[in-house]
Formats: structure tokens, sequence, C-alpha cells
């Protein structure tokens, strides 16, 4: 199991134990355990099988929650959180992930009306029966109802990261053992759309009742959905991710390859092109139509060539102006990992992070960046601990200092400063003056009217101090819906005053999405990709990050943080 796997059942058996009103600090307990569960560098399940170790070695783990890890990691499961699936059914715990309602809220449901599912809420709600329970109202039942719908478009969906590594772990685990001579993930994974539904594994070389067999063996794997001579589908892991795993011979698999990534739009229309030109298309090949002579399926290349196009990365396959562009020579160069010279927010223990701030410039050098910029919140994240005026002021002569002693890379002193409901900035001018960097984001009242989210953005963006606008919409992936404004008019003055838009990079976010990056660079936007790092491994989320910008099409010069340092900061000069 991953970290976070042990980290989302502690989570959720926290959650249902505030359902049931009991011991804060217990709960407490298991919500401080799954948040170092969730940031430790090592996995869990390693510590707990090697028997010269324990997982009371970690900071903050304590014996009684190692032996709940142990349990985890044996069945999947602990005492604690099956006696609240007897109190409660499973089902409870969909009614946390409605945008609006948290334990208390659905232990008032669950008191009043028995409530227990979705269906159950969708219901109280029609019938105007929510507002009627204490601290609730008729604007709160319209919000729940456009979050189970939401919620209801997103069923079956996966975060880019868990598939991401539910991919590599089945590649490594099917091409043990020489089975397999190649193995690619394709669809919506492979495209690198935000959420998957499922993930299609394609693999050549061996034998193929061989290579399915040891898939549907994987001790991951759930239930069997259907295994033949030359495909194997299941759900793998207690998540249940449909896994279909296709068996190709070597000369189809880059014709197989096209196919499975998509888009479905990309698809039609090549084929349409095909058609056209006198061929045929399908995952077996290109074929001229007269004669059905195979004349290309070894690669991908070799078919948009004969299509009279060059390759088209996977992330440009959404049938949005890709196939045209190809054929012109139009395609963009976009922008790559190897391009990014600095990581432009992140968060250490001065706030809610999870190390220091030589830790995490330690991290950032073995990546390869020339700089960081360390942006830890404000004061209106007081959970967070945010920085007051003063804390800032001493923590930027904090940063000076960490630079004259020399860390091998350039630290930059940052603050990610609340944008206040009125569009104020969280500290005064006086303080945000001494940072080299201000990252202005919305943390909070994210239920406001449009127009009025609108004129917060752009009062914010009339101080002077703000450099980059953080995770522009506010998203979280599966959890929270953006917030609504007017984005071209935000768009159209951050780029009148040369204030960057973030790409975060953090897989639960992943904001801006790639049809904004796109408007936003054609009202002539720059970006800046930053990971929104909490512990030293959150770096390696740098890769989605670059994922979105791609799909948007940029290039590495619409990208500020693929700038020298120097060059970097000159280019906020306004």
């Amino acid at each position: 199991m991953e970290n976070v796997e042990f980290a989302r059942l502690l989570f959720e058996t926290a959650d249902l134990m505030e359902i049931a009103a009991e011991d804060g600090f217990r709960i407490r307990s298991y919500r401080n355990a799954a948040t170092t569960v969730e940031g430790y560098p090592e996995r869990i399940e390693d510590i707990l099988k090697d028997p010269a170790r324990s997982v009371t070695e970690i900071p903050g783990i304590g014996k009684g929650i190692a032996h709940v890890l142990g349990e985890i990691s044996a069945r999947g499961s602990f005492e604690r959180r099956d006696e609240m699936l007897e109190r409660y059914p499973p089902t409870a715990l969909e009614l946390l992930k409605i945008q609006g309602l948290g334990p208390k809220s659905i232990a008032l449901l669950i008191e009043h009306y028995r409530v227990t599912t979705v269906d159950d809420l969708e219901r109280i709600c029609q019938e105007q029966k929510l507002r009627l329970l204490p601290r609730m109202g008729a604007k709160l039942e319209e919000k729940v109802l456009r979050s189970i719908a939401g919620y209801r478009k997103r069923a079956g969906r996966f975060l880019l990261d868990f598939a991401t590594r539910m991919a590599g772990e089945l590649s490594i685990y099917l091409s043990e053992g020489g089975l397999v001579s190649r193995i690619e993930p394709a669809g919506s994974l492979r495209r690198g759309r935000e959420t998957v539904g499922d993930l299609d594994l394609l693999v050549t070389g061996g034998d193929a009742s061989q290579v399915l067999a040891r898939f549907v063996k994987h001790p991951r794997v759930g239930e069997i959905l259907g295994h033949g001579e030359n495909k194997a589908s299941a759900r793998v892991g207690v998540e249940g991710l449909q896994v279909d795993v296709r068996a190709l011979p070597e000369e189809s698999f880059g014709a197989a390859l096209q196919y499975f990534t998509g888009s479905k739009l990309h698809n039609v229309a090549l084929r349409t092109r095909a058609i056209k030109m006198g061929y045929s298309l399908n995952e077996y090949g290109l074929f001229r139509t007269a004669g059905e002579q195979c004349v290309a399926s070894r690669t991908e290349e070799e078919i948009y060539q004969l299509l009279g196009l060059v390759w088209i990365p996977p992330e440009l396959r959404e049938n949005q102006g890709e196939l045209e562009a190809a054929e012109q020579g139009r395609l963009p160069k976009l922008i790559d990992l190897a391009d990014m010279r600095g990581d432009l927010h992140m968060h250490t223990r001065e706030s809610d992070g999870r190390a220091t701030l030589e830790e995490m410039a330690e991290a950032a050098r073995e990546r390869g960046y020339e700089y960081i910029a360390i942006t830890d919140h404000s004061k209106s994240l007081a959970m967070a601990n945010g920085l007051d005026e003063a804390r800032a002021v001493a923590f930027a002569q904090q940063v000076k200092e960490v630079n004259r002693r020399g860390l091998g890379i350039r630290v930059f002193s940052g603050l990610e400063c609340d944008i206040k409901r009125d569009g104020s900035m969280d500290l005064t001018d006086d303080a945000l003056a001494g940072l080299d960097l201000v990252v202005a984001s919305v943390h909070s009242y994210m239920n406001m009217e449009p127009a009025e989210m609108t004129d917060r953005l752009l009062r914010a963006m009339e101080c002077k101090y703000v450099k980059i606008l953080g995770h522009p919409t506010g998203r979280v992936l599966m959890h929270r819906e953006p917030f609504a404004f007017d984005f071209d008019r935000v768009a159209q003055e951050a780029a009148r005053r040369g204030i960057a838009m973030e790409i975060n990079a953090s897989p639960e976010r992943l904001d801006l999405n790639s049809t904004l990056v796109r408007a936003a660079r054609a009202r002539g936007v720059k970006f800046t990709i930053s990971t929104d790092a909490h512990h030293p491994k959150h770096l390696a989320n740098m890769r989605y990050g670059l994922l979105m910008a791609r799909r948007g099409w940029l290039e590495k010069e619409d990208v500020l943080n693929t700038l020298p340092a120097d060059q970097f900061l000159a280019s906020f000069s306004r």
C-alpha cells in the first residue's frame, strides 16, 4: 500500500468519529497521524515489513497508531474503522465528498432525517428540508444540489498522480521475468488529463497468455472483469480502479498506441482525414483502401507522416486545432521538465509545511534547480500558522542570511499572501515590500457572486507587490469546483499589469486547467509552474504542472521560471 492509502483510511475514520461526536483529542491524533504518514518520504509498508525497524521511529507516530498501521497493512482496515462502519454504512463516507457539508452537518442530517446516502441527501434538498436545520439555509441547499451533480459527474474518476503511480507499479510488475519487451500507458493518462476514469496498459513481446495471467494474479487485483486471449480487465486496489491490459504484436504496437491514446474526437478527425486520402485507420494499422494493404502500424510517427502530419504530442490530441497546426507546421515546441529552473511556491515549518527552509532548498538543489521561492502562508490562515508582518520581515532577513551562507541554490524570500474578502492583501505594503516575491491567493469566501469575486481579484492585482496570482480558480479536484468569476477580464488585467498566473502542480489542484491556460495565453499572460509543496517529496509533482502547461500549448518562453534568476526577477519590473 502507498502512504496515501494509509492516510486516506485514517482521515476517513477521523471524519466518521467526528460525525459520531467522539473525543476530539483522539480525532486529532488520527488526523495528525494521517498528515504525517501522507508526507513521509519513505513507504510505510516498507518500514512495517522490515523486522529491524519500527514505524514509531517516525516523529508523531506512537505505539497506538503503529498498531493501527500494522492492521491496515495486514488486512486493509483496522478495528476502530470497522467499529465506525458498523454504526454508519459505508455510503456515509460519500456524504463527506459533497461540498458544503462537514462532519457536524452530516451528523445533523443523520440525526434528523436518517440521511445515509447521496440519494437521501438529494431528496432532502429537493424537498427543501435542509434549510430547516440549524445553521443551514436555502443557499446551502442550492450549493449541495450543485455539488451532488458534480460528484456524480466525477464518480469513478481518479487523480492523475494516483493513476500514474498505479501504472508505474503494474508496469514494473509485468516487466519482471522478461515477459514483455515494451509497456506503455495509453488513454487519458497518456494525454495528461486531470483525472482518469480507467487505465489502459499496452504490452508487447513474449507470450500474451503469460502476461495476462501474471496481471490477474497481482496481489492488488480484486474483481476480474474479463480475461481473454489478448486482453484482461480487473479492478485494482481498494479504490477499484479499472485496469485494462492489452497484449499486442510488435508490428501493430504504434497503431494501437495511437488508437487507444485518443481522444475520441481526435481519432474521429484523424480517421476522417485518412478516408479522404484513400486510407482506413484502426487499432491494427493504416491501410490503403484499395487492396487493404497495411502501410504503417509499428510507430505513431509513420502513421501521422503518411497522413501528411508531423507527430502530435499526446497532450494535444483533443481535436482543438492540433491537426491543422500539424499540417501547417505550426505545432508549438512544448515546454519540458528540463526547461524548468526553479519552483516558486512552497511551504516550510514556518507555516504548515513539513520541512525546514534548508531541507526544501536541498531537495530542490538535488533536482537541479537554480532557485526557489519560499512562500509560507500569511496570517489569515491561522490554522496554517500563517505569518504576520513581524514574522514575514524576520523571515525575509533569515532568507538573506541563508543566501549569504550559500546552499548551492538561490532562495527568494516570498509569501503566499491571502486575498481578503474585499480584495485587500492580508499583510501591509510595508511588510510585502521587503519580499522578493508575493503570490496572491484566495483561500476563503469562495461562494461570492461572480461579479464580486471578479472585483476582489482585480483589486488584489492593484497591489504593486503582487507578482503571481496563485491557484487562480481555487478548485480542488474531486472535492471543490472552481469559484466563479470573469476569467477573461482578470487575465487581461494580469497581462496589462505584468502579473503571472500560476499553474499549480499539486495533483489535487492542477489549477489552471488547459482550457484556461490557452485563454490566458491568448490575452498575453505569462505563467509560472509551481508545486505548492509542503514536503520535499512534493517537489516531484512539477511533472503534473508541466502536463497542464503542455495541454495548454505552452512553450518555454511562456513560463517565467524557465528564466535564469536575475532575468526572472527583472521580468516582474513594472
